[in-house]
């Protein structure tokens, strides 16, 4: 049974319902589309402080029928309960919680205080450094030689400090505990608790008696020493996602409307609709996805792409939620709600960038499982072993709460989930979302990297060449084509038709095929723009680059410009010093991959490639043992992402592109593949140095009560101290600098793969001629 988990399972016809419940419709205005009839609702649930309570609400909830699955962060206490719209119960989510001992309250629904949780340890840790303070000093006065009467009086002065310290000092744990006995379980705060009290009972105990020794400045002074490393816990893991946490705080929480009539309200955040016309004025954020409908302006976009040269939009542009209007007031069309919008992407990413179960995690919660009876159980044990050894029952409890104390697991339960929050925050810092917690885990062990080309090693903004002149009747037909697609080269045509003020025809039965190109019906003859071993017969497949044509013979070739994306080269070659070979799957022209490659260095590349291929070369990779991460945009490239071991793409890539990664990075620079890997990799060591942190503490801290070489007091210090050394250890991570500061290199020798003559890098693929 877990520290934290019900020593029953939760039967949903006995849950009774509680005050407090949100209706409904409450229930459905915080809850977010996922598709498919899917909905996730946020709640957020106190006083969660372990992987123990982690377990048993997960646990718990996933147990229920009407719910599909369930996520918890300890770092926030927000919970995620995913289920089917029809199946929506707030009565059953809040009871259910109720039983398993949390109260919890709907997302939206925080307390106004910004901290409300620090608000209430600083209170109990001046009640309790007061306290401990001012009976020390009576204590000093009983060990400097007061008897009888005088001892008495100091030790009845000292308990009515004590008593009342106690019970406003030992709240953040008493309460929780509470509820965990009433629900027929166990967690950290029990023993802590079952400790503090018995100390100040033994002391009340003695000082009725007469007797020589009390313990009041015992337990107080312990509570001062556990609520120490509860209130530094407390504020390190708020600062290890302190950056998601400061973009909330700046975004606005409304905006302007302009209603049908001309009318200007302030609608909350919340309630913005796609479609409504929004007044955004100088110096404020845009709160939702938008379009410009009125007005151009220079924006700070650094939220978005890490840049910090402010970045000029006019009417017609698309603006992302969180972007700073730097230079005037525009009006924009809302585009999306605000659950739907960028922050709220980035925020969903967070939450489970740190609440994913990685193996370490697995191996954390089945630990706690056994932590809670084996803890009681050695108390017992030591109590009873002192008195068989014939000590009095005073050293004999003295001994068992020190071994109730010191064996608290609270270092094991931060030893995964800490160095996920640092982790997600440092690289969002860095401009790079995880989409899974578990996506960290396999980053670590990648040994093979394999790279698309169009919009992922190069800008992804290819420019058609200016040096030739195209005729006006094919560019129409061509750019017309092109609007239907968001391929990079299809983009480039119609940039190139808008700049040259070419009007758009009708085209009819219009599809794009992934990896090929379009096709579409004009005038009654059948077009094709795109690959030529695709677009063409036979006859004319030789040709490198776009083509258009016109049942399968050649109207137009149209050839393209692309830009290596920033920092690509020293990123390939970082990933090389990290013993990661690369390589290049492309569905380009073997000049254009060939050109690229040799811009990389010694990078093997293939070309022609198409989507069924590259998902081939990986499951080829995976099968040779190679723990495989391919880094792509396009529709193309989704089958790959999928079948990677674990998956990177740009925030330009295609939503199907997005949907199948793992991770997204936000900027443009490629530096993003090699930090992410670096910091998985230190999050990985970090996770194994503090398992063996945790672990040396218990096997130097137990014996040490066991056999009465540590106070009380002593334990206090150290169980508080175990957890803040693991935190710190994990804190590190926010600070490095893993995987960046490469520079850029000079182009080296480039070897195609037919050339390379490198087994791993050889691939089982036969490159085709074609665009």
């Amino acid at each position: 049974m877990s520290c934290c988990e019900p020593s029953t399972p939760v039967d949903a016809a006995q849950i009774r319902p509680q005050a407090g419940i949100p209706s409904l419709d409450e229930m459905l205005e915080i809850s977010r589309e996922l598709g498919g009839g899917m909905m996730q609702s946020d709640v957020v649930v106190d006083d969660v402080h372990c992987g123990g309570c982690i377990r048993t609400i997960e646990k718990g909830l996933s147990a229920l029928d009407k719910i599909d699955s369930v996520r918890l962060n300890l770092s926030t206490g927000w919970l995620s309960v995913k289920w089917k719209r029809e199946n929506i119960d707030p009565k059953l989510l809040f009871s259910t919680l109720k039983q398993l001992g949390y109260s919890a309250h709907l997302a939206q629904d925080q307390p106004s205080d910004k901290d409300p949780v620090l608000r209430e340890l600083m209170i109990a840790l001046g009640v309790a450094g007061f306290a401990a303070a001012n009976i020390m000093l009576l204590s000093v006065s009983v060990w400097s030689g007061a008897e009888d009467a005088t001892r008495d009086l100091f030790h009845w002065i000292s308990a009515l400090l004590a008593i009342p310290a106690v019970g406003i000092a030992g709240r953040p744990f008493f309460r929780p505990a509470f509820k965990a006995l009433k629900a027929g379980r166990l967690n950290m705060d029990v023993p802590i608790s079952l400790a503090v009290v018995l100390a100040l009972l033994m002391s009340i105990y003695e000082t009725a008696n007469h007797g020589e020794n009390a313990y009041f400045d015992a337990s107080v002074t312990l509570l001062f020493f556990l609520l120490i490393g509860r209130t530094l816990d407390h504020i390190m893991r708020a600062r290890a996602r302190g950056a998601v946490k400061t973009l909330l705080q700046m975004m606005p929480r409304g905006a302007i409307v302009t209603g049908k009539d001309g009318a200007k309200d302030y609608v909350r955040l919340e309630a913005i609709e796609p479609g409504m016309k929004i007044t955004v004025p100088l110096g404020e954020r845009i709160p939702v996805d938008g379009r410009i409908i009125s007005g151009t302006s220079d924006f700070d976009c650094s939220i978005v792409n890490g840049e910090s040269a402010p970045l000029t939009v006019s009417v017609g542009g698309h603006l992302r939620a969180g972007v700073m209007n730097l230079s005037g007031p525009v009006e924009i069309e809302a585009i999306a709600t605000s659950s739907n919008s960028f922050i709220a992407e980035i925020q969903t990413m967070m939450e489970a960038a740190e609440t994913g179960k990685q193996k370490y995690r697995r191996i954390a919660d089945r630990a706690a499982a056994i932590y809670a009876p084996a803890v009681h159980l050695l108390a017992l044990f030591t109590f009873i072993g002192w008195m068989v050894m014939g000590f009095g029952w005073h050293e004999a409890a003295y001994a068992a709460v020190a071994v109730l104390i010191i064996t608290c697991p609270c270092a094991l339960g931060l030893a995964v989930p800490i160095v996920q929050v640092v982790a997600a925050g440092k690289l969002f810092s860095d401009g790079i979302m995880v989409k899974d917690g578990v996506a960290l885990e396999k980053l670590a062990d990648v040994d093979y990297a394999v790279f698309d080309k169009t919009g992922t090693l190069t800008s992804g903004m290819p420019q058609l060449n200016g040096e030739r002149e195209y005729d006006a009747k094919i560019m129409q037909i061509a750019v017309s084509m092109a609007s239907f697609s968001h391929h990079p080269y299809s983009r480039a045509l119609v940039e190139q038709g808008h700049d040259n003020g070419i009007d758009l025809v009708k085209l009819d039965d219009v599809n794009e095929v992934p990896g090929s190109g379009i096709i579409a019906k004009f005038g009654g003859d059948e077009y094709r723009l795109g690959r030529s071993d695709w677009a063409l017969s036979n006859a004319d497949k030789a040709k490198a680059g776009v083509v258009l044509s016109r049942a399968g013979k050649l109207l137009e070739l149209f050839e393209f410009q692309d830009q290596l994306r920033p920092a690509a080269a020293s990123s390939i070659n970082a990933l090389k010093t990290m013993g990661i070979e690369a390589e290049i799957l492309s569905g380009d022209q073997e000049a254009n991959v060939a050109k690229i490659a040799s811009e990389l260095g010694d990078v093997v590349y293939s070309f022609g490639v198409t989507p069924a291929q590259k998902a081939e070369r990986l499951q080829s990779l995976a099968s040779q043992g190679h723990k495989t991460l391919m880094v792509g945009d396009g529709i193309n490239d989704a089958p790959a992402l999928a079948s990677a071991h674990v998956s990177i793409a740009p925030a330009s890539a295609a939503d199907v592109g997005r949907n199948a990664s793992d991770m997204i990075f936000l900027r443009d620079s490629l530096d993003a593949v090699p930090r992410a890997v670096g910091v998985s990799r230190m999050a990985k060591t970090l996770i194994q140095q503090n398992f063996g942190l945790a672990i040396a503490y218990n096997m130097i801290a137990v014996p040490l009560a066991v056999f009465g070489y540590a106070t009380p007091l002593i334990a206090a210090l150290a169980m508080s101290s175990s957890s803040i050394l693991v935190t710190l250890n994990a804190l590190r991570l926010k600070f490095a600098n893993p995987g960046g500061g490469a520079r850029e290199i000079a182009p080296r020798t480039l070897k195609s793969r037919k050339s390379s003559g490198r087994a791993p890098q050889q691939s089982t693929l036969k490159p085709e001629q074609g665009a």
